[in-house]
């Protein structure tokens, strides 16, 4: 099953997310990699990468980032990695996109479907 990564620079908020997705769909491997390795607003590379390698179980992880240092950290954190790894950084938005991405991959999805779903969410219309 495809695992997911929620960075975002407040730790609040992936804690949160990360609760709401885990409600969501129990059986998907979503982990929190939200603020610095001291728990204060930012991002971490390192904690990227371990949130990363945790997640992993084989069918590839996608990474939900919100904005700015976030990517370049969940960049980083890529290229850290020493084993082969499926990994993508989806340009979607952070809450939707990783509502949907925890759905598709929760119902089996290949990593690519489960990127696509993420990245689809912009498209979303909240009010009609």
């Amino acid at each position: 099953m495809v695992g997911l990564v929620i960075v975002s620079h407040s730790p609040y908020i992936s804690k949160g997310l990360v609760q709401m997705l885990e409600e969501a769909q129990p059986e998907v491997t979503v982990m929190d990699a939200g603020g610095t390795d001291d728990g204060d607003m930012g991002t971490s590379a390192m904690r990227i990468q371990t949130a990363i390698e945790k997640a992993e179980a084989g069918e590839g992880v996608v990474v939900l980032v919100d904005f700015g240092s976030s990517v370049m950290n969940a960049e980083m954190a890529i290229e850290m990695i020493e084993t082969e790894s499926d990994i993508m950084i989806a340009d979607a938005p952070l809450i939707e996109g990783a509502y949907s991405a925890v759905m598709e991959a929760g119902f089996g999805k290949s990593l690519e479907e489960v990127v696509n779903a993420a990245t689809s969410a912009k498209d979303t219309k909240k009010v009609q």
